[in-house]
């Protein structure tokens, strides 16, 4: 197979680096994971935890989707960006046919090459098709014939099926009402729909090896009878690519997909792009290429008015041209197809964004936990410095000096053991307090709290009803993670006095427990809530049966939520286990450190020998504390650090000629 080389070398280059980092990332975790392991044995379920963070990173995704109104060019783009090795269409695109469902085209190597079809009567059931995806039962498998590009594309063209059923069976899977002014039932009375509601293709592609998954969305209809599309699948993608046609420009009905489902799913501009395809047909033999560019230019200052976007995230290209010239390998045709400065677009800010959504990913699960070993390491490589000191001070003192010693230490010890005995107390008031916060993080109540909304917007077919419902749920959510934050404050504040109380009264070295806040997950659920307000003011939530939208849109905001909810109490819990965690160690190895000084002074009233066995040890000891302090720091500069060669394209590197 052929590669294409002008996209390998700007989007394969910049996802191999991105790969090369994800890599270190998830081997320095690993690192971590065997560390931690090597502390302690008490707790099994961080472990687990630590174990499926590197399990995801392993599998990680990075998700292109392209976004647009029927016939605007959308998978004749795909092709033309990804998809030219076959020196022919990959993806069916050719006039009078266009995709019938969302599809993802992705690679898994641990299936065959093949298409997955989700039947459109799944519609009736309440599982979302994420929850479909965990079980293949319901999926039709096709395989795909990678020997014959014929076969294959003979394959895919069942992405585009439809089939003519009776408008009351159309009704039942929520894609039809007849009480919608203006809309009309054929005479025989059936409506045309699509045979399958998803497509997954699973295509051994060097590009989606490396990671990449591109998800080919259908026109307005599909993404407003799939909720789930708008409230989680588009904004599970690092990017989304939003298709016009330069003939027509922005029409009414690509202002509507724009406002109610791009805009929703992408908060973040930067992840937001602008295709205005199809500037071919602007091409004529009587017009000058400046005519030409005239004409281009005011669609693209007429789109950038309309959609209220920046310039540079518009780009002007001719799929069908860019395809046929890499096909032919004429660089003069792939130049004037424009295709040149999106794929430099895409492969800059698709990775970038991505790098930045899987380091906030790793922040939230393991962030506070890493923090807080490295604060634990300090303050013992602090204090097993000061006991190196104090045996070093030691050689060749007088037995009066070391009975004088013994004596000061057996003191420190008394009041030492007083201080651990006044933190046992006030440890079980923190772990009741950790307990009751904890208790606000209950799937229980968060899970009756979903059943309480959800029942509340099945009474409520009125659009101020259906607002109240909503904002009830994120008001008491945003009420709950609030409560949260202030008493993991207050913890933190028993903690800090714990820490100080030692430093004072026993010289342990100090240091700072680290603080958890609910802010990431605060804004999470601000962005679904106002994702929710968006789609329920849409007008497709008047277009189709009311009920069975409702229904979805409920599901879909539901996992959504859940899902949030169950991050922010995981990284609690996490949070929770290791805020004490630092103090606890500290208290343990003063402990040993007291008994190991008792018997150094012991030891030197008998053989200066022993001592220097002692002295050679503690400085292994001491070495031991400082590696894992570079280990804990290399983890948190994978996690914090930006990686500067992901920007950068290698020198010489020609996009346009490969």
């Amino acid at each position: 197979m052929r590669k294409t080389a002008d996209v390998i070398d700007l989007i394969g280059y910049r996802l191999g680096h991105y790969g090369q980092w994800r890599n270190r990332l998830m081997l320095a975790i690993q690192e971590y994971q065997k560390w931690y392991e090597r502390q302690t044995d008490e707790d099994a379920t961080y472990e687990l935890r630590l174990h499926e963070l590197i399990e995801s990173l392993r599998t990680d995704k990075l998700t292109l989707a392209v976004v647009g109104e029927f016939s605007r060019g959308k998978t004749e783009l795909i092709n033309a960006l990804f998809f030219a090795d076959y020196n022919r269409r990959l993806l069916p695109s050719t006039p009078g046919r266009t995709t019938m469902c969302p599809t993802e085209i992705r690679y898994d190597d641990h299936l065959d090459p093949c298409v997955r079809l989700l039947p459109i009567e799944t519609r009736k059931s309440a599982l979302t098709i994420n929850e479909h995806k965990k079980n293949a039962v319901n999926w039709t498998k096709l395989p795909l014939n990678l020997d014959s590009a014929d076969e294959m594309a003979e394959t895919l063209l069942n992405t585009m099926s439809t089939k003519s059923i009776p408008n009351r069976q159309a009704r039942e899977l929520g894609l039809y009402r007849d009480d919608i002014v203006g809309q009309t039932v054929p005479i025989d009375g059936n409506i045309e729909i699509p045979v399958w509601r998803h497509a997954i293709i699973n295509y051994p592609h060097p590009l989606l090896k490396q990671g990449l998954a591109i998800l080919d969305t259908p026109g307005l209809n599909a993404l407003g009878s799939e909720p789930e599309l708008t409230l989680n699948m588009l904004p599970e993608a690092h990017a989304i690519l939003f298709v016009l046609a330069a003939d027509t420009g922005v029409t009414k009905t690509d202002l509507q997909v724009w406002r109610n489902h791009v805009c929703i799913a992408t908060r973040n501009s930067r992840s937001r792009l602008v295709s205005l395809n199809k500037i071919d047909t602007f091409w004529d033999d009587l017009l000058s290429d400046a005519e030409v560019k005239n004409y281009v230019n005011k669609q693209m200052e007429e789109t950038e008015r309309l959609l209220d976007v920046q310039k540079n995230s518009i780009f002007a290209v001719s799929a069908q041209k860019g395809l046929v010239g890499k096909i032919k390998k004429d660089n003069a045709l792939i130049e004037r197809s424009g295709l040149k400065e999106l794929e430099e677009k895409l492969s800059k800010d698709i990775v970038a964004y991505k790098q930045q959504f899987l380091r906030d990913k790793v922040v939230n699960n393991i962030g506070t936990v890493v923090e807080s070993s490295r604060h634990e390491l300090n303050a013992l490589v602090t204090d097993k410095r000061r006991e190196l000191h104090e045996i070093r001070e030691l050689r060749g003192k007088s037995e009066d000096i070391v009975g004088e010693n013994i004596k000061q230490i057996k003191k420190q010890q008394k009041a030492f053991q007083k201080q651990v005995q006044n933190f046992m107390v006030t440890r079980k008031l923190l772990t009741e307090q950790l307990r009751h916060m904890m208790g606000r993080l209950s799937m229980k109540r968060f899970d009756a709290l979903l059943i309480d909304t959800r029942d509340s917007m099945r009474g409520s077919w009125t659009t101020q009803g259906l607002r109240r419902s909503i904002s009830r749920f994120f008001a008491e959510t945003k009420f709950t993670l609030t409560l949260v934050e202030r008493e993991s404050d207050n913890i933190c504040n028993m903690v800090d006095k714990i820490y100080d109380r030692f430093h004072t009264e026993c010289g342990l070295p100090k240091a700072r427990p680290v603080k958890f806040t609910v802010s990431p997950f605060i804004r999470q659920f601000q962005r679904l809530h106002q994702d929710a307000e968006a789609f329920r003011d849409s007008p497709t939530m008047v277009m189709l049966e009311q009920h069975f939208v409702i229904k979805r849109f409920f599901m879909s905001m539901a996992v959504s939520a859940r899902t949030i909810f169950t991050d922010c109490r995981t990284a609690a819990r996490n949070w929770g286990k290791a805020v004490l965690r630092p103090i606890k160690r500290l208290i343990e190895e003063h402990q040993k450190t007291i008994i190991r000084r008792m018997e150094n002074l012991e030891k030197l009233q008998h053989s200066h020998e022993s001592l220097e066995a002692r002295l050679a040890e503690t400085a292994a000891q001491l070495q031991e504390l400082m590696d894992s302090v570079v280990l804990i720091e290399k983890i948190l500069d994978m996690i914090y650090n930006e990686d500067e060669t992901l920007q950068q394209l290698p020198s010489g590197t020609n996009p346009a000629c490969g």
